[in-house]
């Protein structure tokens, strides 16, 4: 399988030049993605993950220690001190806009015309905006108005 870890902490890359693969091969699957989300939401131990996703023991022992040996998550000592807590580390925080993107694509493509779902929200409990990436001038971008430039 592509992004297979070889020796257990480097991935090897399906594209080594392109950060999209990269960070497919990292956080690509499923599984991973809803661990972060779940980070995101307040999950910090094996159980809280593994009640939230219905995962697997075994494949949840895996991505989690994947996603810590990558430095997405770290482990912190609980405050009674019995055991280990998963926290998001800055890299891990720095996905937030992509499980957003990812969960407005959802929203508008996922789900039928009124279909029930979860909505995300701010701190004063107004629906998250829609992201979009801008230019330096303020105008949207899209796949019709960039393009990849590759090293030589």
């Amino acid at each position: 399988m592509a992004g297979d870890e070889s020796d257990g902490r480097s991935p090897a890359w399906t594209d080594p030049g392109c950060p999209v693969a990269r960070t497919a091969d990292l956080v690509g699957d499923r599984w991973s993605l809803l661990i972060i989300r779940d980070a995101m939401d307040g999950a910090r131990s094996f159980t809280d993950f593994q009640q939230r996703t219905g995962i697997a023991r075994n494949i949840l022992s895996e991505r989690l220690r994947k996603l810590t040996a990558h430095g997405l998550l770290t482990q912190v000592d609980a405050p009674s001190g019995r055991r280990r807590l998963y926290a998001l580390t800055e890299a891990g925080k720095d996905l937030f806009p992509v499980i957003v993107t990812l969960r407005q694509w959802g929203e508008r493509h996922a789900f039928e015309e009124g279909e029930p779902h979860s909505v995300l929200v701010d701190d004063d409990g107004a629906r998250v905006p829609v992201l979009l990436p801008t230019s330096a001038d303020g105008s949207p971008l899209t796949s019709d108005t960039t393009s990849v430039r590759r090293p030589t």
